[in-house]
């Protein structure tokens, strides 16, 4: 059973938190923290298009190697491309008794960044993305995260990053306790195998078996694509069986006895495989061997799936959809 905690002391962040990145979960964190009262200075590169609107909300911004020092937390809040140079660039500066923290424990598990003894190197991975972190907390809520800590220096880890979490309102979702292990392979198999890789699979085939069967391609959008968020939404908000309850029974019906036809024990078998290649690091050594190429691979993965029948289907139906909100007459 997972031991969850809803309390941390923001008290023990009594030095200065130094927010590398404004992006998804940069500028979220570094206004949540901002706002529990926390000293909070913004890394970026010269030049970042980031800077104005870190400015513009009330924040310190210099350099990453110049706003590290003094800092009693580090916050590498950037893509994993960039972190281990980002990592370089500023540890010459780090103060001796630093803490970095981290929100995906990929470069720490997978050895790209080895912090020296030290150093707290502690994690709190907010569940969802960055403008939900932020929006929660204003309004009073929080994004529920996992914490964990790959070094003790201090012996006192654990509880700055229940402080650092609190201080950004994971403390009123819950924070689970887990390790770097844990999260970075859990996180990289959802993702692969559910969260983006499945679901989107999942979406063509559906879409292309339509079409291929001499159904519309705008017909067969809607089945497999476009009503999906109305079931995801039911999902989120009552689990699996409060979507099937929402859901006709025609529905429910199909779904428990068709379901198990299409993940069945062969794609079970590939969904091991996968899981596989994250805990033997087979799939970090191929994709940091693709990030030290420059992403030639993803580059051109990316272009094939945006040229496909499904995108331009989609992109035209969602374009009429807008333009019918827009042409509704408001009171």
């Amino acid at each position: 059973m997972a031991t969850i905690h809803r309390e941390g002391n923001v008290e023990l962040l009594s030095g200065k938190v130094a927010v590398l990145g404004y992006g998804s979960q940069g500028h979220a964190h570094a206004l949540n923290l901002h706002d529990s009262g926390v000293e909070v200075e913004v890394g970026l590169r010269p030049g970042s298009s980031s800077r104005a609107a870190a400015e513009e909300a009330g924040l310190t911004v210099g350099a990453p190697a110049e706003v590290v020092r003094d800092a009693q937390i580090v916050s590498f809040l950037l893509p994993d491309q960039v972190q281990p140079s980002v990592y370089a660039d500023v540890a010459p500066n780090l103060g001796p008794g630093a803490a970095l923290l981290f929100a995906h424990g990929f470069n720490v598990h997978y050895g790209r960044i080895a912090p020296p003894e030290g150093h707290d190197v502690i994690m709190v991975a907010p569940k969802g993305p960055g403008h939900i972190v932020r929006r929660l907390f204003e309004e009073g809520f929080g994004t529920p995260a996992v914490v964990a800590v790959a070094q003790d220096a201090s012996g006192k880890a654990f509880d700055l990053a229940l402080a650092y979490g609190a201080a950004i309102g994971a403390g009123r979702a819950g924070m689970i306790e887990t390790t770097f292990a844990e999260e970075t392979e859990t996180d990289l198999f959802g993702e692969q195998v559910v969260l983006c890789g499945g679901v989107t699979e999942l979406i063509r085939a559906g879409f292309e078996t339509l079409v291929e069967a001499g159904y519309q391609p705008e017909v067969a959008y809607y089945e497999c694509l476009h009503e999906l968020k109305l079931i995801v939404d039911l999902i989120w908000e009552g689990g699996l069986s409060g979507m099937r309850y929402s859901v006709s029974d025609t529905a429910e019906f199909g779904d428990l006895t068709r379901g198990p036809r299409v993940i069945d024990d062969l794609v079970r078998e590939q969904m091991k495989a996968i899981l596989e290649d994250i805990q033997s690091g087979a799939f970090a050594r191929e994709w940091i061997a693709e990030m030290d190429a420059g992403e030639p691979r993803l580059a051109e993965l990316r272009e094939q799936a945006s040229d496909q029948e499904l995108e331009r289907v989609g992109k035209e139906l969602r374009a009429l959809m807008r333009r019918e909100r827009a042409e509704v007459p408001t009171a």
